[in-house]
């Protein structure tokens, strides 16, 4: 029997907390018996798999006090970066990223200060530490002083982004025509680099196209790139999978100009719609798409506007990239992801 930490449950949904729902689905789904733990508040469910409401308290203090006491001594995996200090059983963290130490530009300070400090006191303290790539166990190691063979790697997936039939109105609800955009995928954190974008909304605007941008972003990071009536960049605000989903399949590509992933989740999601796959070689996104993609720099001279020519100017290219991201998206699923987590547990 495994017990899953479940505090995932009642936080807004990133790609932290996608991994963390996909990840204990497919555990559930080969078999493995789990508790799936989560404070009051949380839904009564996952999927198929049942959620048990444990304790009083809730955040970080659940976590720290509630969650080991119901957990009692069974294997504890938590799946989004945090965990109990101190538990009755084997304790497994999977820490995405060293984002708090390489990137600090991007939290806040009290975040920062808690994140540093759980990271490099959970290995001290007898937690096994998982991460997804190899570049995220390079960085961890360094920063947390660990021999890298103490950290374990398993992968992500992206099949996720085709269970929901594509919601094509989305296209209509912002005015977007099939092939008539280039799609962006991200945040307002400084690492997820949109500003970088400002360039290549130009190049758009300028053959009568856009860039559209779904996720939680504001028009700051675009200023001066859109005409006066603001056309060459569309925010879409949040989106659901099904509207995500329609996005890809009719972009013309994805801008991914982010200078920091520890994985990488949206790159894999357009490959596996067939969406051709421009970014930035940084981070582990390289590791994850491999010669599937075209590459720019995240901050130098071979551009985001450059990349973005070539695709538009070079025959065949796009339609290249499209069968290369869909062979390469077949590397990685949710149900592989479980599997090797399971045999780093030493459960199967």
């Amino acid at each position: 029997m495994l017990a899953v930490n479940g505090r995932f449950l009642t936080q807004n949904v990133t790609g932290v907390q996608r991994f963390a729902a996909e990840v204990t689905q497919a555990i559930a789904a080969t078999g493995t018996p789990l508790r799936l733990l989560a404070p009051h508040g949380a839904p009564d469910r996952l999927g198929n798999v049942p959620v048990e409401h444990v304790g009083r308290r809730v955040g970080q203090s659940w976590e720290q006090l509630d969650l080991p006491r119901a957990s009692g001594s069974l294997p504890l995996l938590s799946l989004g970066n945090t965990a109990p200090l101190q538990c009755g059983g084997p304790r497994f963290v999977v820490i995405h990223d060293a984002g708090v130490f390489d990137t600090p530009e991007s939290y806040s300070l009290g975040f920062r200060a808690w994140y540093r400090s759980l990271h490099l006191a959970l290995p001290r303290l007898g937690a096994r530490i998982v991460t997804v790539s190899g570049f995220s166990r390079a960085r961890l190691a360094g920063r947390l002083r660990l021999d890298p063979a103490r950290i374990a790697v398993m992968p992500e997936g992206g099949e996720h982004i085709l269970r929901a039939p594509a919601d094509a109105g989305v296209l209509a609800k912002h005015g977007l025509a099939p092939r008539g955009y280039a799609l962006a995928v991200g945040t307002r954190a400084a690492h997820k680099n949109l500003a970088a974008l400002r360039e290549a909304a130009a190049l758009l605007a300028s053959r009568g196209m856009v860039l559209a941008v779904a996720g939680a972003v504001q028009g700051g990071a675009f200023s001066g790139a859109a005409d006066a009536e603001g056309s060459g960049v569309r925010l879409l605000g949040r989106v659901s999978d099904a509207e995500l989903r329609a996005l890809y399949e009719n972009a013309l590509c994805l801008l991914f100009p982010s200078r920091y992933e520890g994985f990488g989740i949206p790159p894999l999601e357009a490959m596996w719609c067939g969406c051709p796959v421009l970014a930035a070689r940084a981070g582990a996104v390289p590791e994850v798409c491999g010669e599937a993609a075209l590459w720019f720099d995240a901050e130098g001279p071979a551009t985001p506007a450059a990349a973005l020519t070539r695709l538009l100017d070079e025959p065949g290219l796009a339609d290249a990239l499209r069968s290369e991201g869909r062979a390469r998206a077949q590397l990685y699923s949710w149900d592989a992801a479980a599997r090797r987590l399971l045999d780093i547990l030493g459960t199967r």
